[in-house]
């Protein structure tokens, strides 16, 4: 005859066993975990933080120094911008080193006139140049005496207090521009020179699919106007985002290693100043 009292539990395992056998009171010894599992814990750790910095270099945020005066005054050199990749959607140029896995862009948005736009330089559609965006597909670009005609009209190209740049310890006075848009889009300009080569072009017309760009430093930027500049008429596909915050920012004067002269070496009234 079977047993109607017999156990349906099941034989305990090692720890369980050690637990059961243990005096009541005492406390179990913590498990230490294995050198190998420590490794494979910190890997993984670097690895998803890793992926999640691609993530957001490649789809939200990507950060650019800039070092040229092209933009003064708007942007300096020794700026720390955050660039938005979101802004006119994605291209190839996109994602690191240009291996975006297609062609084109998606989820695209247009840039305005106005725009402060990072881009991949089109002769090599590597470098990274930022300019601002002046002419759209369709329009007609010219510089007459160093006023800016866009469509048949001027630019209205009103003074402002002098741009002062320090020169080795000595000031210089850059004349200084607000151009107003169609639209209302205003922003600042430089002057250095008034009979540039760069104050007197041809008409230029912008194909389709491109843009017209420009540096706010309008004597010293090689931008769209320059033959030989490799800029030209800059491919939608080749624009990387819109420059949005200056969140870091330095005038040079102390080296990485001179920790005692960054203080003073920091620009604190350009930080989180928004890029316009």
């Amino acid at each position: 005859m079977s047993d109607s009292n017999h156990s349906s539990e099941r034989p305990l395992d090692a720890a369980s066993q050690n637990a059961a056998n243990r005096p009541k009171g005492e406390v179990a010894p913590d498990v230490k975990p294995q050198p190998q599992e420590s490794w494979v814990e910190a890997v993984k750790t670097i690895v998803y933080a890793l992926l999640i910095a691609v993530v957001i270099r490649t789809f939200v945020f990507q950060p650019f120094n800039i070092p040229s005066g092209s933009m003064e005054d708007t942007l300096l050199i020794g700026d720390y911008i955050f660039v938005s990749k979101f802004a006119y959607g994605y291209s190839r140029y996109s994602f690191p080193f240009g291996m975006g896995p297609f062609e084109g862009r998606v989820m695209a948005r247009q840039p305005h006139r106005g725009d402060v736009v990072v881009f991949k330089l089109p002769s090599d559609n590597s470098t990274d140049y930022i300019k601002r965006v002046i002419g759209t597909p369709g329009d007609r670009i010219q510089m007459i005496d160093g006023v800016l005609q866009l469509n048949g009209q001027a630019i209205p190209k009103v003074r402002v207090d002098d741009y002062i740049e320090d020169i080795g310890g000595y000031e210089r006075h850059v004349p200084k521009f607000r151009e107003t848009l169609p639209g209302g889009k205003s922003y600042y300009v430089l002057d250095r020179e008034s009979n540039n080569p760069l104050d007197n072009t041809p008409v230029f017309v912008v194909p389709e699919g491109h843009y017209f760009m420009m540096g706010d430093n309008r004597d010293n930027s090689s931008d769209s106007r320059a033959e030989g500049s490799g800029v030209g008429y800059v491919p939608y596909e080749n624009l990387v985002g819109q420059a949005e915050v200056i969140f870091f920012s330095h005038d040079g004067s102390a080296r990485l290693w001179e920790l005692w002269k960054w203080p003073f070496a920091v620009r604190y009234g350009r930080i989180a100043k928004l890029v316009d």
